[in-house]
């Protein structure tokens, strides 16, 4: 197959074009600043990927690269962290309207399949921008004419992603304060394991019309991430609570200042839990035992070096 991965050189994309690859499939990732750079040379692959110059917010740079093209992922997305000026929607412009430029260019070359990255939680109606603006992307993909399917994980962790750095930033060792006690609960998966499931979404028809919620082998709070982080660095440490009032209260304010990375969106998307009602990681055929767990990837586990293999996810034989 011929498949479009929009932001294809980014922290997932570049999983997801390697596992394609893998797996025989060609792969264009098209990105703002397309780079083969992004991509080693593996002798394991045995389908190409090239890259491409484009930004979903202007359709004109992007329509060509759809052309001729059997699938799209739509992975492209403002970070949750990311905090706009004031009166800058700039999560709706990119999420929604950058979706709603992939889903015309998509229709306009009759691609089979288009596969959307979402976020748990995501509501057109939500509590925060990010979450609001996933939310009406996934109302533009489902009001297409396409064969789609959306997927919506938990945090995604791994060389390269946030979510450890930023529970890094937000804490220190030995004595901390997080809001609430830190009991924000998430489900982290990682990186290796999302992007098979990924790709399986791009080859099996059954997963037309679905909607998964895809999380990691445990649940855990944010003070038992950062008592992780520290663990596997020598350190330890006691998480005081901070009253959730009060921390709204100093984030409303430390917003504006560029050394804090919290606002009052990040304090609110700490109000809820970031986990699955019902865990979709057996649509593909694993279950949670299968996957890495988080305190393994801290423990050492890191990179793509020895001993982290992906989970295997069986998919569609394809002729290159």
């Amino acid at each position: 197959m011929n498949v479009l991965v929009a932001g294809g050189t980014g922290f997932v994309g570049t999983a997801l074009c390697e596992t394609l690859a893998a797996r025989g499939h060609d792969v264009t990732a098209l990105a703002r600043e397309s780079t083969d750079a992004a991509f080693p040379d593996d002798a394991s692959v045995t389908g190409d990927i090239s890259t491409v110059s484009g930004d979903v917010t202007d359709y004109d740079s992007i329509e060509s690269a759809f052309a001729g093209q059997d699938a799209v992922v739509n992975l492209v997305a403002l970070s949750p962290l990311f905090q706009p000026a004031s009166g800058n929607d700039a999560h709706d412009r990119v999420h929604r309207g950058g979706t709603e430029h992939c889903v015309r260019a998509a229709e306009r070359y009759d691609v089979d399949r288009f596969v959307q990255l979402s976020a748990l939680g995501a509501d057109p109606g939500g509590a925060t921008a990010y979450i609001r603006a996933k939310g009406r992307a996934e109302a533009v993909v489902r009001d297409s004419a396409l064969d789609w399917t959306v997927v919506r994980p938990s945090v995604v962790f791994g060389d390269g992603g946030e979510f450890v750095g930023f529970t890094r930033l937000l804490t220190t060792p030995y004595v901390t304060g997080l809001p609430g006690g830190g009991k924000t609960r998430f489900q982290p998966v990682w990186v290796g394991d999302l992007a098979p499931m990924l790709a399986a979404t791009v080859e099996d028809d059954t997963h037309a019309g679905e909607t998964y919620e895809i999380g990691g082998p445990e649940v855990v709070t944010l003070a038992d991430v950062a008592r992780e982080i520290y663990r596997s660095e020598g350190k330890s440490v006691r998480v005081l609570p901070v009253p959730m009032p009060l921390a709204g209260l100093g984030l409303t304010v430390a917003e504006y200042l560029p050394v804090v990375p919290m606002g009052r969106d990040q304090y609110r998307s700490l109000r809820f839990d970031n986990t699955t009602e019902d865990n979709d990681i057996r649509v593909f055929g694993v279950e949670g035992d299968d996957l890495r767990a988080l305190d393994a990837y801290l423990a050492g586990e890191t990179g793509r070096g020895e001993g982290e293999t992906p989970v295997e996810i069986p998919g569609n034989a394809v002729d290159v």
